[in-house]
């Protein structure tokens, strides 16, 4: 059985929620949407991103090919407004078919799996910083009051169809194993340790450690929009 939380924040530091979300056991689909270009062009082209992405797999279509068709109208609707920006947007998705999952990203909205009472990062920022990080130019914890930390070196919207990477990895998803999807507004606020530490709370639901990492982040500053995703098998 799956059972999932989720919750968007505005945070406490933005007037619009550019965020965006999406949930369905039935199709067994995810996804956490992160919007940027300012205005109402990261609202956009997040809810772009959701509307193609839900209705590509519906229609069947893999993760790769439903990412990169949102990618494709994205980009032809801010032509058609004649946008002077491009709007763009993050994207971190996962789905559950039986016994196995996927997950596919792109930017830095991430992916975590609990498993075994202890939480891995399985997807791999698409951003300024962790390209330092694999230079050996600074740490993870330099990273984290980096000036450029907010930068993204893919989004959809922004990146053309043949240039995108999107990443992707899958897995056996065994009963107590928990998919975890948020936005940056989380990670910039909440460690790994911290989150960790909500999720380890197994006589909690779903929806009770997606609050209680939604208020961690509020109580770390809520600098940013925030949305956790939380799939849990039992």
């Amino acid at each position: 059985m799956i059972e999932f939380g989720h919750l968007t924040h505005v945070g406490l530091r933005r007037e619009l929620n550019e965020d965006t979300y999406f949930g369905d056991s039935t199709l067994g689909l995810w996804l956490v949407a992160d919007g940027m270009g300012g205005h109402d062009y990261g609202e956009v082209a997040s809810a772009l991103a959701r509307e193609v992405i839900v209705r590509e797999v519906r229609a069947g279509r893999s993760l790769t090919s439903a990412i990169l068709t949102a990618d494709e109208e994205i980009i032809r609707c801010s032509k058609r407004r004649g946008d002077s920006l491009p709007m763009g947007t993050t994207v971190a998705v996962a789905r559950v078919d039986g016994n196995r999952f996927e997950v596919a990203w792109v930017g830095d909205s991430r992916v975590y799996l609990w498993r075994d009472s202890s939480l891995t990062q399985i997807s791999h920022d698409h951003s300024y910083v962790q390209e330092l990080i694999a230079q050996g130019a600074i740490s993870a914890d330099q990273a984290r009051s980096h000036p450029h930390r907010n930068v993204v070196t893919q989004a959809l919207g922004v990146t053309a169809p043949e240039q995108l990477n999107v990443e992707t990895l899958s897995g056996e998803l065994r009963p107590g194993m928990q998919l975890l999807l948020c936005s940056d507004g989380l990670t910039e606020e909440v460690d790994d340790h911290e989150i960790a530490q909500i999720l380890a709370h197994r006589e909690c639901s779903a929806q009770e450690c997606v609050d209680g990492l939604v208020a961690a982040a509020l109580d770390g500053g809520g600098s940013d929009n925030i949305t956790v995703v939380l799939v849990r098998r039992h």
